[in-house]
């Protein structure tokens, strides 16, 4: 979870990385020269790719020559993902990419297992993708791809797991080639123009074969019977299970007919204004209930009167009528190659569990077949951004990758209302680890973790500064429950950046960084303010107290009240040993002068971004730099 370093689809085998570390122990010298000599000839290629593409956003300004596009899992070069030191995938979606797909300077990159060009216009046949024959992944949905496909289009892509070309004017036969790879686990051909059969697949990791709206016809293969019948809709000629449609009796009972005397046409229209008027009734109920889009809803089996933690739900708020008569807009756009993908209406179906209803709205675990759990945060105070505004920051957010930042995995914007769609982080938030983890099995964190926490987050602050300079709150939200923790304690910084899009009046209000002294007596956030915020969580973090409790307590209104209390008792108990929480001070080692000493460095450092003036705080970049140098021999 921590970042997004290693891809998530499936990496090469253990003989591959036996034979790195054989490169890089043996023999490094040789490795390092085969490193750089490859580092270079992917870059060159890769701007070899760029002098192709057109487009409005076709620059890539980040594509320059002379330094190698990959160091180690790390890259500057935009939509470019790096695993090993190679060029791993190349994702340019939702870019306005315009003309053909040229994919021939992409052949030498030895190590690329996935391409994603999709939400562009992108024209003309298919490419020659069996060029690329590693590939693990390939999506180029949402295009204007036309033309049939020749047979052995996919021939030799052993490795090809995904392939997503939905959306786009594909006419012909389904590729006979396709049935030959015996990896292939997902397949979305949908809303394109294929006819004939669908061809017999029988590969025994195949999971989803999504033909829905095209022209297809026939039997539908035994091996598909068991999927969900959605995959094979608006294909009025196939025929067999999934479907209810016997093949035997398909073409009798399409055959237009009259009833009792009407036309056809007579019974279309009364069949249209009867779908007209349930639709009428559905939506005054829907507005009765002040619930036009609700992301979740209790289970049959649930009673009104069912308990606030009997929180199994179905996603069902973007109603799928919504979907289907408007598909263009109605789509999940997914800003990482290396994530597994789904459509929205499999999340609006997906099993869900309501994990809190915060400032910015409702969040939700989502359960997917085959996907990891994903967690669906739905804001409705961001109704006066555009679109293109709001994707040209969402796919600015969706670049950012870093071991502290939680990644943004997917979007999906309607005037109403956005989603933002995350990974689950089990370990839940920092706040519940603080608060609301009393009575638990697990050990309260003693000083090393809450150090290792804090330099965490300070890690990843520095890197949205870094990656957001024209920003001027780059987190403006920081609080404890927005610190997520994984398996191993690693802070992860989660509902970063949204002021730009977020409603202004709205963002004041609920917005941490809006609740700085500054801003309550000027009303002018500034990076000062996310200072001011860091301050509050270090504070936190080493007394236990939970800064809002002190709203009510001192004379001013703001969080600042906690760094009062703690000057206080620092003035009063001489040593201030007092404020630090007390299971921090039993779970630590007993006597322990180098812990004292550095919480008590650290709780200095909390205080100074704490400021009252914020003319008088330390700036951001020497708070990271003062954190960063606090070491225990046995914390790091």
């Amino acid at each position: 979870m921590a970042g997004q370093a290693a891809p998530r689809f499936p990496l090469p085998a253990p003989t591959t990385a036996l034979s790195l570390f054989v490169l890089l122990v043996a023999a490094p010298a040789i490795s390092f020269t085969t490193f750089v000599s490859a580092g270079a000839e992917e870059g060159e290629a890769l701007l070899r790719f760029k002098a192709t593409l057109y487009g409005l956003d076709a620059d890539l300004p980040s594509w320059i020559p002379g330094p190698a596009p990959c160091n180690a899992n790390f890259t500057t070069w935009e939509g470019v993902i790096c695993f090993n030191g190679h060029v791993w995938g190349v994702q340019l979606e939702n870019r306005g990419l315009v003309g053909t797909l040229e994919i021939e300077p992409l052949v030498a990159l030895i190590g690329l297992r996935a391409i994603s060009f999709m939400h562009n216009n992108l024209a003309g046949p298919l490419p020659d993708l069996n060029r690329l024959g590693a590939l693990k992944a390939v999506y180029l949905s949402d295009n204007n791809f036309s033309g049939e496909i020749q047979g052995g289009a996919f021939a030799g892509m052993r490795s090809l797991k995904k392939l997503f070309i939905s959306n786009n004017g594909f006419t012909g036969p389904i590729p006979e080639s396709l049935v030959n790879l015996s990896k292939l686990a997902e397949l979305r051909l949908d809303h394109n123009e294929f006819a004939g059969p669908l061809p017999e697949f029988s590969q025994p990791g195949l999971v989803t074969v999504d033909v829905s709206f095209n022209a297809l016809e026939g039997p539908i293969p035994q091996r598909l019977s068991k999927m969900d019948p959605k995959f094979f809709q608006g294909n009025p000629k196939l025929c067999g299970a999934p479907l209810t449609v016997p093949c035997g009796d398909a073409g009798e009972k399409r055959r237009p007919t009259t009833h009792h005397g009407l036309s056809l046409a007579q019974i279309i229209a009364f069949c249209i204004l009867f779908s007209l008027a349930l639709i009428f009734l559905g939506l005054v109920f829907l507005l009765r209930h002040d619930e036009t889009v609700v992301m979740g809803r209790p289970s049959s089996k649930q009673s009104k009167a069912a308990p606030a933690d009997a929180s199994k739900l179905e996603i069902t708020g973007l109603s799928e009528k919504h979907h289907n008569h408007h598909r263009h807009d109605s789509r999940l756009v997914f800003l990482r190659t290396a994530t597994e993908r789904f459509e929205l209406q499999e999340l609006l179906r997906a099993s869900a569990e309501v994990l809190g209803s915060g400032n910015f709205g409702s969040s939700f675990k989502a359960m997917l077949p085959a996907v990891p759990a994903v967690v669906v945060k739905r804001f409705r105070e961001m109704n006066g951004v555009g679109r293109d505004d709001f994707n040209e920051h969402m796919r600015r957010l969706g670049r950012l990758s870093h071991a502290n930042v939680l990644p943004l995995v997917a979007f999906y914007y309607r005037k109403e209302e956005k989603l933002l769609i995350t990974h689950f982080v089990p370990n839940g938030s920092l706040a519940h680890m603080l608060h609301g983890n009393r009575g638990s099995t697990l050990p309260p964190l003693d000083f090393p973790a809450r150090l290792k926490i804090v330099k965490g987050v300070a890690r990843g602050l520095g890197y949205l500064y870094d990656e957001l300079p024209v920003l001027k709150l780059p987190h403006g939200h920081l609080k404890s429950s927005n610190v997520l923790l994984d398996e191993n304690l690693e802070p992860l910084l989660a509902d970063y950046a949204l002021a730009p899009v977020m409603n202004a009046a709205h963002a004041s209000q609920v917005m941490v960084a809006y609740k700085s002294p500054e801003v309550i007596r000027l009303g002018q956030p500034s990076r000062k303010s996310d200072v001011w915020c860091f301050g509050v969580l270090i504070l936190e973090i080493l007394t236990g107290k939970f800064p809002a409790n002190f709203l009510h307590k001192g004379s001013g209104s703001s969080g600042t009240d906690l760094a009062t209390w703690v000057s206080s008792m620092m003035k009063e108990e001489g040593d201030g040993k007092e404020v630090f929480d007390s299971d921090m001070r039993s779970s630590s080692t007993a006597g322990n002068g180098q812990w004292e000493e550095m919480m008590h460095k650290l709780l200095m450092i909390g205080l100074d971004c704490c400021r009252e003036n914020p003319d008088e705080r330390t700036g951001m970049r020497e708070v990271l730099e003062r954190i960063l140098q606090l070491n225990l021999s046995t914390s790091n």
